[in-house]
């Protein structure tokens, strides 16, 4: 799977996991009432937030796994 911007996943993922803390809180504050459809979306939303960013972060570490040669090999060169 190819991702053109990890750091969007990450995002994404970061605030759907915010989400996912907030609304119970508000829930359980009262502010919110409290159904079983708003608490599956809750755990919806969390549960996707943390696999967007672990698949952003894979993808970034990826990335720079590929680019890693290229720079160790300019660097030998350089040192002779």
């Amino acid at each position: 799977m190819i991702v053109e911007h990890p750091g969007r996943l990450i995002i994404v993922g970061f605030f759907l996991v915010l989400v996912g803390l907030v609304l119970p809180v508000l829930m359980l504050l009262g502010y919110v009432e409290s159904t079983l459809l708003l608490g599956l979306l809750v755990y919806g939303a969390s549960t996707s937030g943390l696999v967007l960013g672990v698949i952003g972060t894979l993808t970034i570490v990826r990335i720079r796994k590929r680019r890693a040669p290229q720079w160790d090999a300019d660097r030998r060169d350089e040192m002779g």
